[in-house]
């Protein structure tokens, strides 16, 4: 699964061609025409890059979602790229002090745009478009598919491999069971939740070999974590 895109644009037609064009890359895309149900959105699933249209209508801005975006904990270090008819330099100088990252003029290209988003994702998120993950002494070769930990090679299960590299992916985010299921095994599997305690199970010992900590932190009511942080 690829970066995880939130789209906040009333424009119908616009957001399904973004939406084509940003799945057909591999993004998982989240859409609404609604600031107040973007703030929402932002909240239940944490985005790894926001699109925002500075022009939505309705009760909140474009401009009031960033702003309000950056004082949320989860989301004050997401990335956000305004969409804009608006090409004055003052208005991109506000909605840059506002805390978006970068500034896009309607009309633009498709393809352009999806190029921009993968550029920002590789400065702030290098994990989204590298070859080689590595957070907490582990590091994982996703095309040669090997994983060491502290120079020692780790011998892992495809499944333990999928599900480690999906947290390597997300250091420290928080997911439920559900969460796991659709991202590792799919959204069609008929897998149950429980199904997830196992592998992780599987996965913390493959990975916490000889005096090695374990950092796959559990959360009470709502899911795993891998956060080197909660060693102590």
């Amino acid at each position: 699964m690829g970066a995880r895109l939130l789209l906040v644009e009333d424009d119908d037609a616009l957001a399904e061609l973004l939406i084509y064009n940003f799945q057909r890359e591999d993004f998982e895309v989240s859409r609404t025409a609604d600031g107040e149900e973007a703030l929402l959105l932002a909240r239940e699933e944490t985005p790894d890059l926001v699109l925002l249209d500075w022009m939505i209508e309705g009760g909140v801005s474009g401009i009031e979602v960033c702003r309000r975006l950056r004082k949320m904990p989860d989301t004050q270090n997401v990335p956000i790229i305004m969409l804009t008819a608006r090409g004055e330099e003052e208005d991109r100088i506000r909605g840059l002090e506002t805390g978006a990252d970068d500034y896009v003029t309607k009309p633009f290209s498709p393809r352009e745009l999806v190029a921009r988003v993968s550029a920002v994702l590789r400065r702030v998120r290098p994990a989204l478009a590298g070859e080689r993950l590595e957070y907490g002494g582990i590091e994982m070769d996703t095309v040669a598919h090997k994983v060491k930990r502290d120079g020692a090679t780790l011998a892992l299960g495809p499944t333990e491999f999928r599900l480690l590299r999906h947290f390597l992916e997300h250091p420290g985010r928080v997911f439920s069971r559900e969460r796991l299921l659709d991202s590792v095994w799919g959204r069609d599997s008929d897998i149950e939740a429980r199904t997830v305690d196992v592998h992780i199970r599987r996965l913390r010992k493959a990975i916490n070999v000889g005096d090695a900590p374990d950092i796959i932190r559990t959360v009470r009511s709502a899911g795993y974590a891998l956060d080197s942080e909660a060693v102590a």
